[in-house]
């Protein structure tokens, strides 16, 4: 059987959200697809995996409703799903800005310039850009763009506090990618916000820019949220850029703690896999929830327990 994995994502306004959320996932329940999926009022955010058919019909679904008729899917063939469990949650943004004001940017109104995969590939080596990775450390670490800035960032919601630091780019041509285009959507239009004159951002992400630019110039792999983990992006001149935070070896692999309390996202080689049996320190490995480590170092979400007052 031939499976699919799509990743999309669609500002558009949606109201009674809450309910939307409830409705849509019994509706993708319906179809035997799983993933996960972000409801907000500002739209949708999602990556759902399931047989070719299902998908297809999931897509047509999103495309019949005017308000998402826009959205637009990067699709992966996959031996199985990529995920587990199917899961359609409620949030206040698709993705987290660490605004407090959420109204001083909406990418419906203003956002950077979207250049295609071929237009970012012929800007990169230009001397009047820079080259700016908006994604969190752990992705940044197991692959990027050929001499991108990155931040040192655990996760979007901060890339608000990197604003100033960034303000050394002002007379470039700043071009912004993520790995879907769904954050740089919101970065992009922080950065006009912010004094930014020449904001760009690649359309699609990472992962649409290995389809049809064959990934040119990205070094290493691209971290994906399933249970693949990671995917190879470049076609053209690929290489391997990421580290065993245990050893130092250079590895592709990337993988979450065996230890569910800590789950750390970081590249480790198999040989300290084995070692740690799937954890970043000893420390972990001692803990009495380890999971046990099966080689793929991506495990079912556990939640974490809450210590008695």
């Amino acid at each position: 059987m031939k499976y699919n994995t799509l990743l999309y994502y669609c500002y558009s306004p949606i109201a009674d959200a809450e309910q939307f959320a409830a409705d849509h996932l019994a509706f993708c329940k319906s179809l035997g697809l799983v993933g996960r999926i972000i409801v907000a009022d500002e739209g949708l955010n999602g990556t759902v995996s399931g047989t070719v058919e299902a998908c297809e019909a999931y897509m047509n679904h999103i495309h019949a409703d005017e308000r998402f008729a826009k959205t637009e899917f990067k699709i992966d063939e996959v031996e199985e799903p990529s995920f587990i469990k199917m899961h359609c949650r409620y949030k206040a943004e698709i993705v987290h800005s660490g605004l407090r004001d959420k109204t001083i940017i909406d990418p419906n109104k203003r956002t950077g310039k979207h250049l295609e995969p071929k237009e970012f590939s012929e800007m990169i080596d230009r001397d009047d850009v820079v080259i700016l990775d908006v994604r969190s450390n752990y992705e940044h670490n197991l692959g990027k763009f050929k001499n991108a800035v990155t931040l040192d960032i655990d996760n979007f919601r901060d890339f608000p506090e990197q604003i100033e630091a960034l303000a050394q780019y002002k007379d470039k041509k700043v071009l912004t990618y993520c790995t879907g285009g769904i954050k740089c959507e919101k970065a992009s239009a922080l950065l006009l916000h912010h004094g930014f004159n020449d904001v760009y951002q690649l359309h699609g992400g990472i992962i649409k820019y290995g389809k049809e630019a064959g990934g040119k110039d990205f070094e290493g792999k691209c971290y994906v949220f399933d249970n693949r983990i990671a995917v190879d992006v470049n076609s053209v001149n690929p290489t391997v850029v990421s580290k065993c935070l245990n050893c130092g070896t250079v590895t592709p692999k990337m993988i979450n703690c065996a230890n569910p309390e800590c789950n750390e996202h970081f590249t480790q080689c198999d040989a300290c896999g084995e070692l740690l049996q799937g954890c970043c320190s000893t420390t972990c490995m001692e803990h009495p929830r380890k999971r046990p480590y099966d080689g793929t170092g991506y495990y079912v979400k556990v939640p974490q327990q809450v210590a008695a007052k």
